[in-house]
């Protein structure tokens, strides 16, 4: 339908509105949307794999941070910590929009200290676990 161009009935653009203010989205962003919430949805049923080819497909229309960063989880639950290294890497590089917010590098930071933790094994978990315990309840 969206190919056929009867999206946005027939027209390039649509007005969205989002926190009160109005924008032009064109297709090519309301299809890599979808393809997002689809990517979310699956992700929300456990079903890491087909997630992973919805939000490589919405980051081969459009990419974006939060996408890529939602990759990178899929990555990460099937165990391919290499592959969801690079995929973070695009954000780190500012390679993607919304690089630069603050959320989407907090996300970045979270998820490579998440890959560094399972990369490193139960011992350097417990390790980890018991050092930010000291740190937030202080004490031995």
């Amino acid at each position: 339908m969206i190919y056929q161009g009867e999206a946005f009935n027939g027209k390039p653009t649509k007005t969205a509105r989002s926190h009160g203010k109005k924008f032009q989205v064109t297709v090519k962003q309301e299809t890599s949307r979808i393809l997002g919430n689809l990517g979310w949805a699956y992700m929300q049923q456990g079903n890491y794999m087909a997630a992973e080819v919805v939000y490589r497909k919405a980051q081969l229309i459009d990419p974006d941070a939060n996408k890529a960063c939602n990759l990178c989880h899929c990555l990460i639950k099937q165990t391919r910590y290499t592959e969801a290294q690079s995929v973070l890497e695009d954000v780190l590089q500012g390679r993607l929009s919304e690089s630069a917010d603050p959320k989407s590098t907090n996300r970045v930071k979270e998820l490579l200290l998440e890959i560094e933790q399972l990369q490193s094994g139960p011992s350097s978990l417990t390790t980890i676990n018991t050092e930010l315990r000291r740190c937030i309840f202080g004490g031995p």
